[in-house]
């Protein structure tokens, strides 16, 4: 239901930029440019997605969840003792998470065992952390 919510909002801002462009008159050569640009674009589907994948990732909670998650697969114990939490927010953003696909779980016996998804979801983690990382500094110089 999260995600549905976060879908529709999405779908509607981009309706409203969509309503807002229409009044504006374009050169030939922007008319070119924004022809060339939609012709190499994704569907609207994958923006959207996209667009939600980025909001589940921008909380805090979700974010050390899936850090602690980069290395090794963990169990919600483990998790909520990395992170500090109870292990029933730890499961509640779990199950958001696993919602989008970007983390899968095993079961073995009555212990559940996450890890991301796939290798993508750790390399748009590790390319974001790098951004902040080099950000902080140069704003600490």
């Amino acid at each position: 239901m999260f995600i549905q919510e976060e879908q529709k909002g999405v779908r509607q801002s981009v309706t409203n930029i969509s309503n807002k462009s229409d009044k504006y008159k374009m050169s030939s050569a922007v008319e070119q440019k924004v022809s060339y640009t939609n012709s190499i674009a994704e569907p609207e589907e994958v923006f959207m997605k996209l667009a939600v994948t980025f909001k589940v990732l921008g909380d805090v909670t979700r974010t050390k969840i899936i850090f602690c998650l980069m290395k090794e697969e963990l169990c919600v114990n483990d998790i909520a003792a990395h992170i500090k939490m109870s292990q029933s927010v730890v499961s509640h953003q779990l199950r958001v998470l696993r919602n989008l696909d970007l983390v899968k779980y095993r079961r073995d016996g009555k212990i559940s065992y996450y890890s991301l998804n796939d290798k993508h979801i750790n390399y748009l983690f590790e390319e974001g952390l790098k951004h902040v990382k080099e950000r902080l500094n140069r704003n600490k110089q």
